[in-house]
């Protein structure tokens, strides 16, 4: 069944849950709206939606190292009160977000972060990869928009797959999370500094590495 822009915002407005995650579940429920109401509550975004305007200004600022001191990850995680930023709950979760970023590598938080710079450069570049293939001009921008979707997926945070989770976005887990402590729970920003960054070098072993260590956990 076609997902059409209609059935996403009455999902939206049902559950106020992000447009990509409403997109998703009518897209796993065949469209139906009460089978992608449920889905959503069950994830935790229905209910963390709701919680989204809250003032987040306690939390805690996480680290992650890589053995031996190649990759470092600095990352601000948000929430309403200092009880819950003190909890082991909320502290793994800081310690979770910071282990994802060093190995998925984000550019980004979230969607609305990426400039107009960049998301004209990343359009242009499909749109010439896609004329070159020898795609008809009618379906290139269908192509390039299916191409940004995978560049958010790979670049922003919140949309990349959970390293620790492969059937979960970071949204996902974060929305699972809010659900649980009960708190309105935001990822505010984050630094990621690399050994020699600029100098190409064995990041294949690198995602290896960090990918073995999150199997043992």
């Amino acid at each position: 069944m076609k997902i059409t822009a209609q059935m996403v915002k009455e999902l939206r407005e049902r559950t106020a849950a992000p447009m990509l995650d409403c997109k998703k579940a009518l897209e796993e429920t065949g469209g139906d709206i009460e089978k992608a109401v449920d889905a959503l509550r069950k994830k935790g975004l229905a209910s963390a939606a709701k919680k989204a305007g809250r003032v987040t200004a306690e939390g805690a600022v996480g680290s992650y190292i890589h053995a031996g001191g190649k990759i470092g990850v600095l990352v601000e995680v948000n929430c309403e009160t200092d009880f819950v930023a003190r909890t082991d709950g909320f502290q793994e979760l800081v310690k979770d977000v910071a282990l994802h970023i060093a190995a998925s590598d984000p550019r980004f938080v979230r969607r609305e972060e990426v400039t107009e710079e960049v998301l004209d450069r990343e359009r242009q570049i499909y749109k010439e990869q896609a004329l070159a293939s020898g795609k008809p001009e009618k379906i290139v921008d269908r192509i390039v928009d299916g191409k940004m979707g995978k560049f958010f997926s790979e670049c922003v945070l919140m949309e990349q797959t959970f390293v620790k989770n492969s059937d979960q976005t970071v949204s996902e887990f974060v929305a699972e999370q809010v659900a649980t402590i009960g708190e309105n729970i935001q990822i505010r920003r984050f630094a990621r500094f690399k050994l020699g960054e600029g100098i190409e070098k064995r990041e294949e072993d690198f995602a290896a590495e960090v990918m073995a260590q999150v199997s043992q956990s």
